[in-house]
Formats: C-alpha cells, structure tokens, sequence
C-alpha cells in the first residue's frame, strides 16, 4: 500500500533515467522514505511509471525510472510505496517468463496473488555453506574432462561478439543435471530472447526453467534488476526447497554498461573507462550469491562476459577474473583449453569421477601443447619427426573430438574417447602415466584403428 497516499510534486531535474524530486523531512516514520525503495511515477499526460529511489541527499530523493523519462514532465509526482522492489516467488513460476520489472512476459495465469520476495538481500552467512564437493555434468567434454562445472560455483564465458556464447550457455542450461534452472536475460536481441525460449521448450527442460528477461529495446534501468531478481529466486529454490539450481546470466558486460549509464547520469566521478569506482564490488556482489548450503541445496551461476575488442583487460572482465573461480575461453567456436580454467576442478575430478579423469586430462592437454609446437614447426618448413607427425595426428583428432560446443558426450564416455584417442597416435610406453590405469583402460586397437573386442 502507498504510504497513506502521499504525493510529492517538486521535480527538481530530469536527467537520463533519473528523476530528482524534493521530499519535505517527515516526523512520521512511515512518511520517510529509504533507500531503495520503490515508487510510483505519474505524470499529468498519461505517463506512469515504477521507479527505484537510488540516492538519498538531505530532502532531494534521486528515482530510477523504470519505463524512462521519455514523454515525462516536470508536473510529474512521486508517492513512495514503501517497500523496495519484489519479485513473485512460488512454485507457479516455474515456466515462465518475466520482464525486466516483474511483471509476466507470457500469456500465462495471473500471479498477482502469489507471495513477493524482496530482492537484492545480503549473501548467505559463510557459516552456512559448505567446502565445493559436487560435480555438475554439462556433457560437453571441453567443461566436464578439463575445468569440471562445480555446484556453488561462479564462473563466467569469457568470449566476444560473434561468438555463439548463447548457444553454448543454452546447451549447458540444458544438459546441466540441475533440478531447476533461472535464467537472466539482459540487453538480448529479441532473436536472443526467442532462441532461448525455443530451445528450453523444445529440449523439454521449460517445466524446470524460470526466465527474467530484458531485451534491447527495453528500459536500461530494468536491466539492473534482472540479476537480482534472478538471483533471489533462485537463492529461495535453494534455501527452502533444498533444489540444486543453476543460474545463467548473459550478457554482464551489458549490465556494467548500464550501471555505467546511470552513473554518468548521477553525476559519479568514473574511474576506468567511464565505468564507476564501485564496478568490482557491484559485480561481487551477485557473484558472491553463489553458495553450497549446509541445510539446502546449492546455487551456481554461469555468466557471459563479453570482452570489447577481445581485450581481457576491458574493466568488466578485470573485475570479474578478480572475484570468479575461473573462465570458461570461447573462442573461435571453441572453447580454448589454455585459456580456461575452473578452480574448484580439483575438489571433483578423481574423488566424484573416474579414477582415471585427473591423469587423463593432465596427459591430453600435455600432448596437445605439444601438438600446437609440432604444427608451427610445420608451418614453418621444418623438418618432422614420426613423433611429431603423431601429434599432428593427434591435435586433429582433439579438436574434431572435443573442442567443439556443438559435441555432446557424458564424462564416461568422454573418458573412453580420450584413451581411443591416445591409443590411436601413441604406443602406451609414450604415455607417462600410471601402469595400472594403462592396464585398466588403454584399449587394444586393429590395424583399422577400431578397438578389439576382448
């Protein structure tokens, strides 16, 4: 309810999406307005509008216009509301899709009576969570045999435009073995917005899946509320119902934009590349949601960080490499086994995986370094050993076998493929690696190069 109605009418300044109005100090502590509450924008020509207050000066109140200003007046008034901004939280929310600030993107029943949840709380107590254990497999052999997804963990797609991060961050949505998936949509194309739709229905997955989408055309300012909402649900899926939720966010860099737009509208003294001062700690402090919990179920985030100009130095890639687990490198359609990493690997692989997995990975990346020296020796005219020419071999097959989005393989499988692989370029003694997973799992191939049966 509207804090008994009061209307506030002395527009001060119209700047961007940012509306400045004067609110008289109030005895009544009901009357008094805080930050990040919301209010409700009306202008005498029809214009209504939802707004965040986003800075408290004395008796100047500065709003974030939802709708934005376009069309808004100086004749405008304000009644706060008395609450900051909520999000609808309920089993029914499952398979559907909301906008930017809320409200039901589909056609689907109204939820107008289902329970509200404030967003943008505090991360969980660290007393609350647990030590990284658990595997999430995504069956895409580049994530799940070299840099594992871990439940709990923060880790984004570093990549750049052009690039098919979307159709990766889908594919995983989908495949991912997550009980439910929260999906933040923010700037999207509206072909972005209807692929990902399309893909989470026809994969069967919509059932379990929740999205927030805000596209291009939409106002700026309700891109700032996507994660957050986003991040509230699934933070209560977790906690309440102990569920293992995974949430994908696309694009970040976007969102750093539009937190550096409206700075430059409030005036803030930015600090790299136009960006404000408060960049790492806004970023960290969604990332930081990410949590395994003692008494419920864990919450993964999964980004997109695009990089302008492919440069890793860009402040929002920066920033996030500072306070992420890792990067997952697309690039060139792959995923660059040199430029990815996941931190948190060393707590699954060879505890929850195969006995094998650590010393496979270790010995397919080895050999496939020394494949990328083996192919600049060739370009360069030099003269190739037979066991270079087994590493050209055997680079091709890798990148064909496993670098690709596009392949999907469980872990165990992906294992077995990888000892075929090494069985087909190399004799076992060139392997380094323990004799008894040699004995246990190096196959015996015909002059063909299929495996024998025993």
């Amino acid at each position: 309810m509207t804090q008994t109605l009061a209307r506030y009418s002395k527009v001060l300044e119209i700047v961007g999406d940012i509306l400045k109005v004067r609110v008289p100090p109030s005895a009544n502590a009901r009357m008094r307005v805080a930050f990040d509450d919301l209010a409700l924008v009306e202008d005498p020509g029809g214009f209504t509008s939802l707004a965040r207050a986003i800075k408290l000066d004395r008796d100047m109140v500065s709003l974030q216009v939802f709708a934005g200003t376009k069309g808004l007046s100086t004749e405008a008034s304000v009644r706060f509301l008395g609450h900051p901004m909520r999000v609808t939280y309920s089993s029914n929310i499952l398979g559907r899709v909301f906008r930017g600030d809320g409200e039901p993107l589909d056609t689907g029943p109204d939820l107008s009576q289902d329970p509200k949840l404030p967003i943008g709380g505090p991360s969980v107590n660290p007393a609350r969570r647990l030590l990284a254990s658990k595997m999430i497999r995504t069956d895409v052999p580049m994530i799940d045999i070299f840099n594992s997804l871990v439940e709990s963990q923060k880790i984004p797609i570093f990549s750049v435009a052009g690039e098919p991060y979307n159709q990766l961050l889908a594919r995983i949505g989908i495949q991912a073995d997550a009980d439910i998936v929260v999906f933040g949509g923010l700037g999207l194309i509206f072909d972005d917005y209807h692929f990902f739709l399309r893909r989470f229905e026809d994969a069967g997955v919509f059932a379990r899946t929740v999205m927030f989408v805000n596209l291009a055309s939409d106002p700026v300012v309700e891109r700032l509320l996507v994660p957050d909402m986003a991040l509230a649900v699934a933070e209560k899926f977790a906690v309440e119902e102990g569920k293992r939720v995974l949430v994908l966010l696309t694009d970040m860099t976007a969102y750093a934009d539009a937190m550096k737009e409206v700075g430059i509208a409030m005036e803030a003294v930015p600090s790299n590349r136009g960006y404000m001062g408060d960049l790492y700690s806004q970023l960290a402090r969604r990332y930081e949601k990410a949590a395994d919990y003692k008494d419920g179920g864990s919450l993964t985030i999964l980004t997109v960080t695009t990089m302008p100009g492919d440069d890793v130095t860009h402040p929002v890639p920066d920033n996030t490499g500072y306070i992420t687990e890792g990067q997952f490198y697309l690039h060139n359609g792959e995923l660059d086994p040199f430029g990815s990493l996941s931190r948190l690997k060393q707590h699954v692989i060879g505890k929850v995986t195969r006995e094998d997995h650590g010393q496979i990975m270790n010995t397919m990346i080895r050999f496939y370094s020394s494949a990328r020296d083996a192919e600049q020796k060739q370009a360069m005219a030099f003269e190739l050993s037979e066991f270079d020419h087994q590493l050209l071999k055997f680079g091709r097959l890798f990148r064909e076998r496993f670098m690709s989005i596009e392949i999907s393989l469980p872990l165990e499988k992906a294992l077995d493929l990888c000892w075929q692989t090494l069985a087909e370029c190399f004799d076992h003694e060139t392997l380094l690696m323990k004799k008894a997973l040699i004995d246990k799992y190096f196959p015996t191939l015909d002059p063909e190069g299929s495996e024998m049966a025993a």
